[in-house]
């Protein structure tokens, strides 16, 4: 009797120790799984927001009828030699990308092509269709000059907008006459020295949208930063990369999940285990008396 109360002791021991352990794992499994269902939430809502931004840019959202208008003849076939918006071909950093923007002005849809002669079967095309009307960049026929009287040693200078976007290399002369000869500045503050500096002469403007125009006159104001086509473009890159980062971190989470309810499971089996023994413990002893 006194063997079986030792036993039955430790028993109860290694009980307790299993309702600690199961309570701890279990705990561990609830935090997991909540991570779990919180990283699935994200990724669909981020999802949405991707084949969202997606649409936009297949259907050209944004830009005029004239621009859409060319492009879904050039993706029929209709139009030979069509690039695209000037927009579509160029990438800018997050922080520059209102500045950069607001250099392109109109000509962010001026719609690039491969000669004049693709520029005039578009223009024609839109003429017998009553499309609108759009200007052609023939890559053919621009070139451009970057401006080497920058004020780069102003506290406030950021840089000529041309070297301040990535394109191909092929677009060298679009973009150099595009934005080869705008200067973008930090705030307004520094555009209007910049601009006072050099006589009215620059065309300068700031990372949040203010323009200071040759010749001294100003345009600014508030600016919707989510409205334009380079910041949903950069949106759309950034998205797409936290949701493949997403993933990966859901399938950590899943397999930590898996791992730890496994380990729930083996101490629950223990646990009937020790459970088990213990009524054997405890019945023995009646068993005993019985039989003497």
């Amino acid at each position: 009797l006194a063997g079986l109360s030792e036993k039955l002791d430790q028993n109860t021991n290694v009980l307790d120790g299993c309702r600690m352990k199961q309570k701890n794992r279990e705990d561990i499994l609830r935090d997991l799984s909540a991570r779990a269902t919180s990283l699935e939430v994200e990724g669909r809502s981020m999802d949405s927001r991707i084949n969202m931004l997606s649409e936009m840019e297949k259907d050209f959202e944004g830009y005029s009828r004239a621009v859409k208008t060319v492009m879904r003849e050039a993706g029929r076939g209709s139009l030979k030699g069509v690039r695209g918006p000037a927009a579509n071909l160029l990438r800018a950093d997050e922080e520059c990308a209102l500045a950069i923007e607001t250099a392109l002005g109109a000509a962010a849809q001026n719609i690039v092509v491969e000669t004049r002669e693709d520029g005039r079967a578009a223009i024609e095309l839109l003429k017998r269709t009553d499309g609108g009307r759009a200007t052609f960049l023939p890559m053919d026929a621009i070139s451009g000059t970057v401006m080497k009287d920058a004020p780069v040693k102003d506290p406030g200078f950021v840089g000529v907008a041309y070297e301040l976007v990535k394109f191909s290399d092929a677009y060298e002369q679009i973009f150099a006459s595009l934005l080869g000869r705008t200067v973008v500045a930090e705030t307004l503050a520094d555009a209007v020295r910049m601009s006072r500096n050099s006589g009215g002469r620059l065309r300068i403007v700031t990372l949040d949208g203010q323009v200071m125009n040759p010749g001294g006159s100003m345009t600014g104001g508030s600016v919707n930063k989510e409205a334009g086509i380079l910041s949903r473009a950069n949106e759309l890159e950034k998205l797409t990369a936290q949701e493949k980062k997403l993933e990966q971190e859901l399938l950590v989470a899943q397999a930590d999940l898996q791992e730890a309810q496994r380990q729930c499971d083996q101490v629950e089996f223990q646990m009937k285990a020790a459970q088990d023994l213990s009524l054997i413990h405890i019945s023995e002893p009646t068993r005993l008396r019985r039989i003497s």
